[in-house]
């Protein structure tokens, strides 16, 4: 408890999954959040939970650069200054071939998945810049490592957009001891799977429960990704643990990028073996 005493955190994208999660966990740590989202009913019912004095739920579309200067002026006029900023606002893009991919869906996916980050950055560079310190928190993907970890390139190619982002702006703002990192969550279980099969956001968030089962087989850490691993690691890069931590990607997958799994490895070996009437003894 208390690693993040004092701190004054934004966390973008905080009415469900990760986002809400995260907010309560950078709560329970100390710190005092205004936490955004487009979902006001959800938004107040987080707020009411941990209450005014700790969590300030601000209504705001992270893709609009009016919102998301309201958010950060909001932020200013509550508690004076801010020292962490979470760029989790995300979503679902368009699956499908190259050749399929929708035009006004595209620029909605970047929108979403870039601007947002672009937008959150802008505004709270500034504010960070004046005090001297700060940590920005951008949320990546293992999809924009590899080819095929995602159900949609394009959430993909955005996810590399945030990721390079994230270093590009590192380089600028540590030099005013402003700490710019990513996080890459592997495989976690919420509800942007199911969102972007093409349920609406209301029902697609029940459906994380059950892809726990499926999703604990995809990396050698033998379960699926959780809203918890994901703001366990924020907390890291919010607090005054990582203050010489800047343009970084933490990945946070279980192991699911770094090559492939033993056992079905090993499993492999053996059945060429047998193919070859090699003999194992």
């Amino acid at each position: 408890m208390g690693r993040l005493d004092g701190k004054v955190t934004i966390v973008t994208g905080a009415t469900s999954g990760i986002g809400r999660r995260t907010v309560e966990i950078f709560v329970g740590e100390g710190a005092r959040v205004v936490a955004t989202g487009r979902r006001e009913e959800l938004g107040r019912t987080l707020e009411q939970a941990l209450g005014k004095d700790k969590c300030l739920f601000v209504k705001a579309d992270a893709t609009q650069e009016r919102e998301v200067k309201a958010m950060i002026e909001a932020c200013l006029g509550k508690w004076g200054r801010l020292d962490c900023l979470f760029n989790n606002a995300g979503g679902p893009a368009p699956v499908g071939g190259i050749e399929t991919v929708p035009v006004d869906g595209f620029d909605a996916a970047m929108a979403t998945l870039v601007r947002s980050v672009m937008l959150g950055m802008k505004h709270a560079a500034p504010v960070m810049m004046r005090q001297g310190r700060g940590s920005i928190i951008n949320n990546g993907s293992v999809a924009a490592r590899r080819a095929g970890y995602s159900t949609s390139m394009i959430y993909g190619a955005a996810k590399a957009a945030v990721n390079h982002l994230t270093v590009c702006a590192a380089m600028q703002l540590g030099e005013k001891n402003v700490r710019v990192n990513s996080i890459s969550p592997g495989g976690i279980a919420t509800g942007i799977f199911a969102k972007a099969l093409g349920l609406p956001p209301d029902k697609a968030d029940g459906y994380a429960e059950a892809m726990k089962a499926s999703m604990a087989r995809n990396q050698p850490i033998p379960r699926a990704g959780m809203t918890d691993d994901i703001a366990y690691a924020a907390v890291f890069l919010a607090s005054d643990e990582s203050s010489f931590v800047n343009g970084h990607d933490l990945v946070v997958d279980g192991g699911l990028v770094g090559g492939r799994q033993w056992t079905p490895h090993q499993e492999g070996v053996k059945a060429m073996r047998q193919a070859f009437g090699v003999d194992e003894s």
